[in-house]
C-alpha cells in the first residue's frame, strides 16, 4: 500500500528574542478601551502563569512571511537532499500573508506560496503552489491535504510549510499581544510503499463558524486614542478556551480510534502551542475519555516558553526540533504513534494520527 510519510523537516526561528520584561513599559487597555489599572509586572506574571511564555521571537524588519517560509523550506530540502524540481505540491499555510514592517497589512497577491516557489527557484510548472489560510490549524490541514494527493495517486511529494509574522499585527495596548510571535516550519511528505500501514493513518477536521466565527478576528486597537488606520489580531480568550476544551478532545479520540492505534501506545501529542494551561487541560480531558487520569510522562512537548505562539508554525517547528535533538528530553523513534492536532480561527479543529516509519 502507498503511505504518506514525512521524509524530512526544517524550520526557521527568528533571532530576535523578546522577553516578558520587555513589556514593562507598555500601556495596556481593556477591550472596552479603559486603561488597565494594574502594575505591568503583575500583568506579565499572570500571563506567564497561564500561558507558560517567558520569551518569544520576532522577525527582523527586512523579513516577511514568504522569506522565512523559504528559509524553512531550504532547511528541509537541504536535510533530505530532495530534488526540489520533483515536488508535486508546495502548500503554504499562513494567516496574514506578507505584512511588511513599514505597512503591516495583509499582502497575498501574488500568493505567498508563489513567492516561496520563486525564492526557491523552482522552475517546474507542475509544482503546484498554493496558500492555505485556515487559522492556526493551517499546517495540519496542509498535511491532511498532502495525504489526499498522495493516497489518490495524484502526487508523490508535497512540501507543507507553516509561516507567520504575527508580531506585525499585535496591538501594543492589548495584553493578549504578548502571546504572539513569528516563525516558520516545514515538512516534506512523500509516497512510500509499505506492507503495513504507516505514515498518516487517519485524520479529521471540523469547522464551527456560526457560533464561534468571532473568537479570533481583526479589530481596532484597545487604546481609543490610537489614530492610525490599522487593525490588529483580537481574541476572546475565555470563550476560545471553553470551545477548545469542549471540542478538541473528542475529535482527537475519533482520530485515534479510527487509526486502530491503542491509546496506551501513543508516544506524543503534538498540540498547537497556544496556551500551556489550555493545552494541558485538553490533553488531560482527552485521556479521561479513555478513563486514564494521568498524562503519561513526556507526552506533550512544549515550545511556548521559548517561542510563544507563532500560529501555523508551532507544530512543524516543534516536530523539527524534536527530530533533530534540539528539544530537551524529547525524542521520537521509529514505530512511534504520534498525534498532531490544532485549534484556531474559524473556529477550526483538526488532527491526524501518524505512525513513524
Amino acid at each position: 500500500m502507498i503511505s504518506s510519510v514525512i521524509l524530512g523537516t526544517g524550520s526557521y526561528i527568528p533571532e530576535k528574542i523578546v522577553k516578558n520584561e520587555d513589556f514593562l513599559e507598555n500601556e495596556f487597555y481593556s477591550p472596552q478601551g479603559e486603561k488597565v489599572d494594574r502594575e505591568n509586572s503583575e500583568i506579565i506574571n499572570k500571563l506567564y502563569e497561564i500561558s507558560g511564555i517567558r520569551e518569544r521571537r520576532y522577525v527582523s524588519k527586512d523579513y516577511v512571511s514568504s522569506d522565512i517560509a523559504s528559509l524553512a523550506a531550504e532547511n528541509t530540502l537541504d536535510s533530505t537532499g530532495f530534488d526540489r524540481e520533483q515536488l508535486d505540491y508546495l502548500i503554504v499555510a499562513h494567516n496574514l500573508g506578507d505584512a511588511p514592517s513599514h505597512n503591516p497589512r495583509m499582502d497575498i497577491l501574488p500568493p505567498v506560496a508563489s513567492r516561496v516557489k520563486a525564492k526557491l527557484g523552482i522552475k517546474n510548472p507542475y509544482t503546484v503552489a498554493y496558500d492555505l489560510p485556515f487559522g492556526c490549524p493551517g499546517w495540519v490541514q496542509g498535511m491532511i491535504q498532502a495525504n489526499y494527493y498522495i493516497k489518490s495517486g495524484d502526487a508523490k511529494s508535497a512540501l507543507v510549510i507553516g509561516s507567520e509574522t504575527l508580531s506585525r499585527i499585535v496591538d501594543p495596548y492589548d495584553r493578549d499581544g504578548m502571546l504572539f510571535s513569528d516563525g516558520a516550519g516545514a515538512a516534506l511528505v512523500g509516497a512510500k510503499e509499505q506492507e503495513k500501514p504507516t505514515g498518516i493513518l487517519s485524520h479529521l477536521t471540523r469547522s464551527d463558524a456560526v457560533e464561534y466565527v468571532d473568537l479570533l478576528s481583526m479589530g481596532k486597537s484597545n487604546n481609543p486614542e490610537y489614530k492610525q488606520d490599522t487593525t490588529f489580531i483580537k481574541m476572546n480568550g475565555r470563550k476560545l478556551y471553553e470551545y477548545a476544551l469542549t471540542n478538541v478532545p473528542p475529535l482527537v479520540k475519533y482520530v485515534v480510534d479510527k487509526s486502530g492505534v491503542d491509546v496506551s501506545d501513543i508516544k506524543k501529542i503534538l498540540i498547537h502551542q497556544a496556551n500551556e494551561k489550555m493545552d494541558e487541560a485538553i490533553v488531560k480531558r482527552f485521556f479521561r475519555l479513555y478513563g486514564i487520569r494521568n498524562i503519561p510522562n513526556k507526552m506533550m512537548p512544549l515550545t511556548l516558553d521559548q517561542f510563544g505562539n507563532n500560529s501555523v508554525a508551532t507544530i512543524p517547528i516543534m516536530y523539527d526540533l524534536i527530530l533533530k535533538g534540539k528539544l530537551d528530553d524529547q525524542e521520537i523513534h521509529s514505530g512511534d504513534p504520534i498525534v498532531f492536532t490544532s485549534v484556531g480561527a474559524g473556529m477550526n479543529i483538526n488532527a491526524f494520527m501518524y505512525q513513524t516509519p
